[in-house]
């Protein structure tokens, strides 16, 4: 058992609450172990990989994209700096077109919400005569190039 942590150790080294790895576990992005009383224990691997966890979600990628990923590691041992190259490798095409987006909405934000719905009297210079209409309702050009 001196390489097996409880839930609570797990929780305490990681930053997370208890509920959240049940939570996570729950979604198979992590997996314990059982003792004989019935208690769950984690091998101490899974510190690595709960923080990889975080940090997928604090960049934004959703559970599904981050369990994808994880399926690419090995669930027997900690994730070493190779495993990391290529995950992080596989998530920066996409953090950068959420970044190059997140950037623009930030720019734009106050002056037009960029989709027409809202903008046809401010802004008749980017939606003249309410043509982004005719792709139908919601947002349009904040989502896409110019």
């Amino acid at each position: 058992m001196a390489n097996e942590l409880t839930v609570g150790e797990v929780a305490k080294r990681t930053g997370v609450r208890v509920s959240t790895l049940h939570f996570y576990e729950r979604k198979d992005l992590i997996q314990s172990e059982r003792t004989a009383g019935n208690h769950r224990v984690y091998p101490r691997s899974i510190i690595r990989r709960v923080s990889v966890i975080q940090i997928a979600q604090r960049a934004g990628l959703s559970l599904t994209e981050i369990a994808q990923a994880l399926e690419s590691l090995p669930p027997d041992r900690a994730i070493s700096s190779r495993d990391w190259d290529r995950v992080s490798t596989a998530w920066r095409d996409e953090l950068t077109v959420r970044i190059a987006l997140l950037t623009r909405l930030r720019d734009e934000l106050t002056g037009c919400i960029g989709c027409g719905c809202l903008s046809v009297d401010q802004c008749p210079l980017v939606n003249a005569d309410d043509r982004l209409s005719t792709l139908g309702s919601g947002p349009h050009l904040l989502g896409t190039a110019r």
